[in-house]
């Protein structure tokens, strides 16, 4: 892994919900800094804060104060066509549920953010082919979703982050729904991506998944208790239990 220079900046980043006549802070003060060629994983209870972090690396979900910068550009300050824009060119995300279309072949499926951002059909299908290529799948690409298996799918939904070719993969519970081997097969497909100078943030509650990854950030009551890379833990302990809150 390089030591490159940040990619994603945190400042005390603060996101809070009205939930029936009380406020929730989801996330309380997150600071840190993420760079390219690094697999971070995020653990810890449920409501502890781990998705709504993702969802505001991923422009999906805005701070109610604080400060997200991507190579020094405040995210925040992005107007609505810029957040899409953003979100197009520079994120590429992976869900635990795959979200594909049931009625494209896989290599149709991979193109689609190639089609959104205005490139035909037929000019996106060799890359898509690569990228099937790349994970695996390349003998599968006229199949449809219905005709593969969870571990395929997830490989298919992995191509299509990569469709953009973009800086930033952020992954929610990619391995959710798969059985051993195969969660095995994606986290090291998601390492390769992140070494290859990508940074790849995954949310997980797989403690044997997280352990793999480069760097471990375990959220508790919506702040970072602890920030492992390399061995060194810094910061408090993890919490007991978690507190109520957004997940």
């Amino acid at each position: 892994m390089t030591a490159n220079a940040p990619l994603l900046e945190l400042a005390n980043v603060v996101r809070e919900y009205r939930i029936g006549g009380e406020t929730v802070r989801a996330l309380d003060g997150i600071s840190l800094d993420i760079a390219g060629g690094q697999f971070v994983s995020v653990v810890g209870p449920s409501g502890a804060g781990k998705s709504t972090l993702l969802h505001v690396l991923g422009a999906l979900d805005v701070p109610s104060s604080g400060s997200i910068r991507f190579r020094g550009r405040e995210i925040g300050a992005f107007g609505d066509d810029e957040q899409s824009e953003f979100r197009r060119q520079h994120v590429g995300f992976v869900f635990q549920f795959f979200n594909l279309l049931p009625t494209l072949s896989a290599w149709e499926n991979v193109a689609i953010p190639k089609l959104l951002d205005g490139t035909g059909l037929r000019a996106t299908k060799p890359r898509a082919l690569e990228l099937l290529d790349l994970v695996g799948l390349g003998s599968r690409a006229e199949h449809r979703p219905g005709e593969l298996s969870g571990g395929q799918m997830q490989r298919v939904a992995l191509a299509r982050a990569l469709v953009m070719d973009p800086p930033l993969i952020l992954a929610d519970e990619p391995t959710g729904n798969l059985d051993s081997k195969t969660g095995a097969a994606i986290m090291a497909l998601l390492a390769d991506i992140a070494h290859g100078d990508h940074a790849v943030v995954m949310v997980t509650h797989n403690a044997e998944a997280a352990s793999t990854t480069d760097r471990v950030l375990t959220l508790g009551d919506g702040r970072i208790v602890r920030d492992e890379s390399a061995g060194t833990a810094l910061g408090a302990p993890e919490p007991a239990a978690a507190a109520v809150g957004h997940p």
